[in-house]
């Protein structure tokens, strides 16, 4: 396959990072990197491993990115020297991008917010689900703390070109239904391995109308089907975002082409699919809300990487207002990054989550890997917009989580059972 050879988007992306003249599917590629991600979890190990190479310096300070999101603020010791490990590394190497406490935000959110991640990238991050930039039409993906520090060293990393997936959605979207349900249900559909180190090529009349929160969301699951990376071409709605708010992001806007080879093709009618519900303790275990309605609940947490943005808190607001969370479930409301907390309070929406009883919380990855700020005790199940559902991710290993959009988080907590956002609205 050359440069004048039919690509996927993904190929074309692969290949402009590299000095190559050919590319296909299984070759491995030395490929130059535009951002390289780490969080308070696995920066410092790669910190550790950068520095046992002798480096003195990283190879382009300016991309680099630095996130203490999982365990910040500090709730412990150990935490605290985790993002101490961040901070004592960004001075040191004049790290531009390091985001302490007060600036921060989830990894996967402030990135794109900031403008360090668009269209025709290729971006690593030690962490599942930098797969996310997928949704500005860029090759994101998960990579070791060793990889990172590697990425820290010399600007490159090594990859196996992936095969392509393309999924097709057509259709117009029943209401409630959004890009999380989307994923959802295609996890549902091809399983946890479906797409095992496969490129998830997401496309179709559906994908062009979804707004880009959306696509974010469909993006960040990606992992949760095997895949390697999640993308949606690059569009009208991505150029408005990569240029709105201040944000002066260029990118190439690389497309497929219509002869690109792709290892399966799957088409999805959205107007058949509910808001989904994935039950323990896989996300695969997808169906329709109305199948788990006499589940009850201990816990509703809206937020995280998949679902925390200013959309999933309009759409939360919008079933709570007026309404007071079940006596039984704990309401808990993260917002992804100090900006969109500063948007919820502006547009009142922190006001309709604290009259509704719910906690509404400084930005943080908190209860999503059971770090803090809402572990589950023995025997309680939560419902939450989170996008891993495993034994034991949330708290204890005989707790149960459930996983859904922010509408179906937000009615499940007034009724104190999973139940359908037309049930309280």
């Amino acid at each position: 396959m050359t440069r004048n050879m039919p690509h996927t988007i993904t190929e074309k992306i692969l290949l402009a990072h590299t000095n190559k003249r050919t590319i296909a599917p299984g070759d491995f590629i030395y490929a130059k990197i535009d951002m390289a991600l780490g969080n308070d979890i696995t920066a410092p190990i790669a910190i550790k491993q950068f520095e046992s190479t002798g480096a003195k310096k990283v190879f382009n300070r300016k991309k680099i990115a630095l996130v203490p999101d999982h365990f910040t603020p500090g709730k412990d010791m150990k935490s605290a020297e985790q993002a101490k490990a961040l901070q004592g590394f960004a001075k040191k190497h004049r790290i531009e991008n390091y985001f302490e406490i007060g600036r921060m935000g989830v990894e996967h959110v402030l990135l794109p917010e900031k403008g360090l991640v668009g269209p025709g990238d290729l971006v690593i991050g030690a962490d599942s689900h930098t797969c996310t930039y997928g949704a500005l039409g860029a090759f994101s993906t998960g990579v070791g703390s060793t990889d990172l520090a590697a990425g820290f060293v010399t600007g490159c990393v090594w990859l196996k070109v992936p095969e392509s997936i393309k999924f097709i959605y057509y259709g117009k979207m029943p209401a409630w239904v959004s890009g999380k349900d989307l994923i959802l249900y295609t996890i549902g559909d091809i399983g946890v391995d479906g797409a095992l180190y496969k490129a998830m090529e997401f496309t179709g009349e559906a994908i062009r109308k979804l707004p880009m929160d959306d696509r974010f969301a469909m993006c960040n699951m990606a992992i949760e089907a095997g895949g390697k990376s999640g993308v949606i071409e690059p569009d009208e709605v991505t150029r408005r975002y990569i240029r709105g708010e201040g944000r002066k992001v260029k990118g190439v806007f690389f497309k497929s082409d219509r002869a690109a080879k792709y290892c399966e093709v799957r088409e999805y009618d959205v107007k058949k699919i509910q808001p989904q519900v994935s039950a323990p303790h896989l996300p695969s275990n997808a169906g329709g809300v109305a199948k788990f309605k006499n589940i009850k609940i201990d816990q509703s947490v809206i937020g995280s990487c998949t679902n925390g943005r200013i959309t999933d808190l309009r759409i939360a607001a919008r079933v709570l207002k007026g309404k007071k969370a079940n006596s039984n479930v704990r309401l808990i409301v993260i917002p992804a990054t100090q900006k969109i907390y500063l948007q919820a309070v502006e547009e009142g929406l922190a006001d309709i989550f604290l009259a509704s009883g719910a906690v509404f919380s400084t930005p943080s990855c908190g209860p999503c890997l059971g770090g803090h700020l809402g572990i589950l005790a023995k025997g309680e199940r939560a419902i939450a917009t989170t996008n891993r559902n495993f034994r034991g991710r949330m708290g204890h290993p005989d707790s149960e989580v459930y996983l859904s959009n922010p509408a179906v988080a937000a009615a499940s907590a007034v009724k104190g059972r999973i139940a359908h956002p037309d049930e309280v609205i």
